[in-house]
């Protein structure tokens, strides 16, 4: 049964920077001012328009729209490219930043405006909203140690369903996104939600790979997927 009118929990992940894709996709969303949206990092990269990604989520913020954002490890590179991390600088320009760079029309991180500095430094981990838990990247799962405790692991991790330990979980689930899967893929585990507990809802936007080149949005309180294709130019 589709949930009353703005009673939606919806969330997305990694634009890379696909800002026409993600405004096909809101289209589609009709949101509305009770609607709560979340959305699970990687807003920058790769993709041709990373400043008009960050500005469409201000723009629904001030809207007055429910809009809550994490970081995720394109936001934490970029951070450390400013702060002299170890071979920082380089390793987001490997990763997609000159594009990042390019679509602010600078040739520094430092260089960016401190609007969008300022949102992506005070970005969370992590947020638990109701029985959801959402995530950028994963929880890592050590015996005795709190997954939230780790902030870092909460951006990078890949390959952690193995170690899901389901008495801390309960009767949670885990949203992510960060490790791109085809389209086939999620609808399969979206399938089995409901057992499984974990979504991972990364369709690979940004990439040129059979079943990926996909915006995923998915309706929590409806149990729907939305597949924007992408729209934008590499």
């Amino acid at each position: 049964m589709i949930s009353s009118e703005g009673m939606r929990k919806i969330a997305i992940s990694d634009i890379h920077g696909c800002s026409a894709t993600l405004n096909a996709l809101l289209h589609r969303l009709k949101l509305t001012a009770t609607d709560q949206l979340f959305l699970l990092g990687d807003y920058i990269d790769r993709g041709p328009d990373s400043k008009q990604v960050l500005d469409t989520i201000f723009d629904l913020q001030e809207s007055g729209l429910q809009v809550q954002c994490l970081k995720g490890n394109h936001e934490e590179l970029l951070l450390w490219a400013m702060d002299g991390h170890h071979h920082g600088l380089e390793n987001f320009l490997r990763n997609g930043g000159e594009e990042t760079l390019a679509s602010f029309g600078v040739n520094h991180p430092g260089d960016i405006p401190s609007r969008y500095l300022d949102f992506i430094k005070n970005l969370p981990s992590w947020i638990e909203s109701d029985e959801y838990i959402f995530v950028h990247a994963g929880l890592h799962f050590v015996p005795g140690l709190d997954p939230f405790s780790e902030p870092e692991k909460m951006l990078w991790i890949r390959n952690w369903y193995k170690s899901i330990d389901y008495t801390w979980l309960g009767d949670r689930y885990i949203i992510h996104g960060h490790t791109p899967m085809p389209k086939t893929n999620i609808r399969q585990m979206f399938g089995q939600f409901a057992a499984i507990r974990v979504l991972d809802i990364d369709a690979g936007c940004v990439f040129d790979l059979p079943g990926y080149s996909h915006l995923c949005a998915c309706d929590l309180s409806n149990r729907l997927l939305y597949f924007e294709p992408r729209s934008d130019q590499p």
